[in-house]
This record gives structure tokens, C-alpha cells and sequence, in this order.
């Protein structure tokens, strides 16, 4: 086989194009959770004063969970959208992957307005779009690849109780959520 040929043969670039697309999942779910790593530092860090003086519920968990947690969710998050865009072309692919990159870009937001910014009620606006966003996602990815949704099941259920979560601290905190 000529060199040239090599070249020119479509199955190692596509298969050099889904690896560059993996990386692509990655590094976007890692720059979201880059950004709230970012945000935590600092000012953002629930250690500081800030946070330690807001009223949260008795069924939050420890600041030590998260973490673990997140990574999880970001690894499946990132394989769900890597699936819908080895899927085949189509509209609806195309819709899916908007909403992923909407959800990722309105979960990236949250630690920086909630953390970063001290703005609680901003943040609870911002993941009640995110719920939307990502269970709108759930549903156009399972008419593209039911495993591709399937990844994000456990990711909905998170969302759902950090909106409660966040949602019982604005309102434990009323007068608070008015100051800076």
C-alpha cells in the first residue's frame, strides 16, 4: 500500500474524529466544572464567613460530597453528549445537541452567580433553566440514542434536589438574600 493512500483512508480519520470529538466532551464538561472550581476559591469558598451565615436545611449534605458527586455526573454528562453526536445526522440530533450545550453552559453559570457573585436567587433562576434545559435534552436525546438519556437520569436527579436545595436557602434567608 502507497503511503499516500494510507493518507486518504476515511477510517482512521473518523476514528481520528471521534477521538478529538471525546476530547471535545471532556474538555467542555471540564470547563464548566473548571468555573466552578474557580468560583470556589476565594471569596466563593464555603468556608468563608459568607456561606457559613446562611441558614441552610438539615437534609443538605456535606461540602465534602460534591465533589465525588459532580465528577460522576460530569463523566456520564460528557458520554451522553459524545453518544448523540456519534449518532447520525438529523434534526433532532442537531436539537440535542444545542440543549446539552445549553445545559452544560447554564450549569457552568451556577457556582460563579451562587458562589462567586453571593447571588442565591439569581443562581435559583439559572438552575430552574437548567432543569428545563436538561430534561428537555433527556427527552430529544432518547429519540436520537435511549443510552445516550438513559447517562443522564441520575444527573436530572441531582438538579432536582440542588434546586430544593438552593431554593430552601433563599427562602431560610430572605433577609440576607438583599445584602451582598
Amino acid at each position: 500500500m502507497d503511503l499516500n493512500e494510507a493518507k486518504d483512508d476515511p477510517q482512521p480519520r473518523a476514528q481520528r474524529r471521534a477521538v478529538l470529538a471525546g476530547i471535545g466532551f471532556v474538555a467542555a464538561t471540564g470547563l464548566a466544572a473548571g468555573l466552578g472550581v474557580l468560583a470556589m476559591r476565594g471569596a466563593g469558598n464555603p468556608r468563608k464567613p459568607w456561606f457559613r451565615l446562611l441558614r441552610k436545611p438539615s437534609w443538605q449534605p456535606p461540602n465534602q460530597v460534591f465533589g465525588p458527586v459532580w465528577t460522576v455526573l460530569y463523566a456520564t454528562l460528557a458520554y451522553s453528549g459524545y453518544r448523540i453526536w456519534k449518532a447520525p445526522a438529523s434534526q433532532e440530533r442537531t436539537v440535542a445537541l444545542g440543549l446539552w450545550a445549553t445545559q452544560l453552559a447554564l450549569n457552568g453559570a451556577w457556582t460563579p452567580l451562587f458562589f462567586g457573585a453571593r447571588r442565591p436567587v439569581i443562581a435559583l433562576a439559572d438552575i430552574i433553566a437548567l432543569d428545563a434545559a436538561s430534561l428537555a435534552y433527556s427527552v430529544v436525546a432518547a429519540r436520537v440514542d435511549k443510552p445516550a438519556a438513559a447517562l443522564v437520569v441520575p444527573y436530572l436527579g441531582w438538579l432536582g434536589f440542588a434546586t430544593a436545595l438552593n431554593a430552601k436557602i433563599v427562602a431560610n434567608n430572605p433577609s440576607f438574600m438583599l445584602k451582598r
